[in-house]
């Protein structure tokens, strides 16, 4: 082709950043664009009085030997930022049983047995299928398969182990042996929640089986908060050539002959590109490409419904007001009787004692967080009067205190800095329409998205794309998507190749 080929990816999320490397990598001229002044998007950390808060994710896993993260810092040569923790988190139920999630298997077995016994056949089937789950994903696995290739790399990928598997293609977590137990169930929907973003209703048998593993996966701190690895694959970018802008808000992409083109930022910048890469929702593609957005994905857009947004607490504490001891991560279920999120579930996030950068001497970074829909909120934010959004933006920030105060007795007299998050925040910083995180409900293996969306050059990445969640969850979704671009860049490359020798020839003959 005589140049590089060039790839644009919009957002500087960790599956934007991710596929980017891999680019790089690959020999492909990559150019990163980000709207705001820090990487990471719903995975980064931002500095205020001091503190460095995590915007929303507070963990991270995919770093053992085969995850995600572990591939990618063995193709690309680099380091992590982090340091494992056990327990991951401990759950606390609204009838006083506190059940801590050992990273340990054995001392998690002994852990389930002691607090929910007669529920082993579950355990067993859920870690069976698991395993499963697993062993799929550690290999390349296209799904959903969106071409002939992604169907070719599926059935290389199938062994005679993963045929138990088929059975359970259409079911969902509640055809599960569950047992009798109520807070059994609350306690099996309050994880898959935070790591599948629906409960044992609607959660897919499979994937719900390999969230509920996700502690046994390992989980880490990453020094100076989670946005530190999307700063470790900035500076990875950079150092090899590559570019990272900030500031740079993409409004538009140019489409011409079945093709994006171009690039266009609010700044006036234009970047000519082979491939585009969009770190961004659907509704955000869909706005990107204005008229010349496929039918197909219009079509998509009417179907869907909002997914989940976060209200977040993000607190500045004394430290000495912490326990002794006490585990850096909870999930607080306060009634039984009321649908999970909304304030009646709660993740409590406290920074790493021993991470110096994230809170000044002597204090500690907190960050609270629950589910919640986010068309209320706009409801009441964008009403003559904003009196309700703010009156509602108060209880759940008294709601989430109670809660976390259940962990932290002496919470509320321990903040120094307290600042709230509703979806209208995270629409205002991360860009995401409407505020909108953690991706598409995991129901249905045969409802997945894939990263196409109807132009030969141009894909999605991110949390929008299967298998959706977590920065493990967004890797996995880079690795392949940076796999099929490379892929296509190679059949454009010797595309172009042919046809220059045959225009040579025909020249040469005249």
């Amino acid at each position: 082709m005589g140049r590089a080929l060039r790839t644009v990816v919009i957002g500087a999320g960790v599956g934007g950043l991710t596929a980017a490397a891999l680019l790089l990598k690959a020999g492909h001229e990559v150019t990163v664009l980000e709207a705001h002044i820090y990487p990471g998007g719903s995975a980064g950390t931002f500095y205020h009085q001091k503190y460095m808060f995590d915007a929303g994710a507070t963990l991270a896993g995919g770093f053992a030997p085969g995850g995600p993260h572990a591939k990618v810092a063995e193709i690309l040569g680099l380091e992590w930022p982090i340091r494992a923790v056990d327990p991951a988190w401990i759950v606390h139920l609204p009838d006083g049983r506190v059940v801590t999630q050992w990273v340990d298997r054995s001392a998690w077995e002994d852990e389930r047995k002691r607090l929910f016994p007669n529920t082993e056949h579950f355990w067993h089937l859920q870690e069976r299928l698991a395993k499963i789950s697993w062993d799929i994903a550690s290999r390349p696995f296209p799904w959903p398969p969106q071409s002939p290739a992604n169907w070719l790399t599926l059935a290389r990928g199938l062994r005679p182990s993963t045929l138990p598997a088929i059975p359970y293609l259409a079911r969902t977590m509640n055809s599960l042996p569950l047992g009798n137990d109520p807070l059994f169930r609350t306690f099996l929907d309050a994880q898959l929640l935070i790591s599948a973003q629906t409960t044992t209703e609607r959660a897919g048998a499979l994937y719900g089986s390999a969230a509920l593993d996700l502690p046994r996966r390992g989980v880490n701190h990453v020094l100076g908060g989670i946005g530190s690895l999307a700063k470790t694959l900035v500076e990875w970018i950079r150092a090899n050539g590559g570019q990272v802008h900030f500031r740079q808000r993409v409004e538009r992409i140019e489409v011409s002959g079945g093709r994006a083109k171009a690039v266009y930022t609010v700044q006036g910048a234009r970047h000519r590109a082979d491939f585009v890469l969009a770190n961004v929702t659907p509704w955000k593609l869909n706005d990107l490409l204005g008229a010349e957005a496929p039918g197909a994905l219009a079509s998509e857009l009417e179907n869907l419904e909002p997914t989940w947004g976060a209200f977040t607490l993000y607190l500045g504490l004394e430290g000495a007001a912490i326990p002794e001891g006490l585990a850096d991560h909870h999930q607080i279920i306060v009634d039984p009787a009321r649908p999970l999120g909304e304030g009646n579930s709660v993740f409590l996030s406290l920074s790493d004692a021993n991470d110096p950068l994230r809170a000044p001497p002597g204090r500690r970074a907190a960050t609270l967080s629950t589910h919640t829909r986010v068309q209320t909120w706009w409801e009441l934010y964008q009403a003559a009067n904003k009196d309700g959004y703010f009156q509602r933006r108060s209880l759940y920030a008294d709601r989430l205190v109670e809660a976390a105060a259940r962990v932290v007795p002496d919470l509320r007299s321990a903040i120094h800095l307290c600042l709230p998050g509703t979806p209208v925040t995270f629409e205002y910083y991360t860009r995401r329409p409407m505020g909108m995180v953690g991706g598409f409900p995991q129901s249905s293996l045969f409802a997945a998205r894939g990263p196409r969306v109807g132009f030969a050059n141009l894909w999605l990445v991110g949390d929008s794309i299967f298998p959706g969640q977590s920065t493990a969850g967004v890797t996995l979704g880079a690795l392949r998507v940076a796999a099929e671009v490379a892929a296509a860049g190679r059949r454009l490359t010797r595309h172009v190749h042919t046809a220059t020798l045959a225009n040579h020839e025909v020249t040469t003959h005249e």
